[in-house]
């Protein structure tokens, strides 16, 4: 088990699309995220977070078809730390996000994406899988006022009406 991380945010760039020796598709770009807050004093102040990221399989190659620098997504995955040498022969490293799921969360009146999961396997990176891409997004209510003003779908749990003798402790 790992320690989940959930970026919500806007791509600095467009995604860079490659391909391994082996045929898999690997794609990468960076995320903005900002978190507003009030000081003490009642000023506002705004923190920006940038992180790059990169996504495996299928999901590359969708997220290369859709995506574009400025457009809002949703991405669920892992910190890494990639570590390498540099041409003047220092170490360097970073921390960046090896994404598990990503959720395109722009408008189609906004461009040509849509909202929708794409959850790839991450044991077959190269090979298609065919999960809830494409799929329409059921349409939630959204609330303005969580996360900053951002529209964040709400996730509503049914209720189910138990009665206390049929509790078993």
């Amino acid at each position: 088990m790992y320690n989940k991380v959930v970026m919500l945010g806007n791509l600095t760039r467009d995604i860079e699309l490659r391909y391994l020796p082996t045929g898999a598709a690997i794609s990468k770009s960076a995320i903005a995220s900002s978190y507003k807050y009030k000081t003490s004093t009642g000023e506002q102040k705004e923190e920006v977070c940038f992180l790059d990221f990169n996504i495996f399989g299928r999901s590359a190659e969708v997220a290369n078809q859709y995506l574009r620098k400025g457009s809002k997504v949703l991405l669920e995955g892992r910190l890494v730390l990639e570590q390498w040498t540099a041409q003047d022969g220092s170490s360097r490293s970073k921390h960046s996000l090896r994404v598990d799921t990503m959720k395109m969360l722009d408008s189609k009146s906004e461009g040509q994406n849509t909202s929708s999961d794409y959850q790839p396997n991450s044991q077959d990176y190269g090979q298609h899988n065919a999960t809830q891409y494409n799929q329409p997004a059921a349409k939630q209510p959204t609330n303005n006022y969580a996360n900053g003003g951002m529209n964040v779908q709400e996730h509503r749990i049914p209720e189910i009406d138990i009665d206390e003798d049929e509790i078993p402790f």
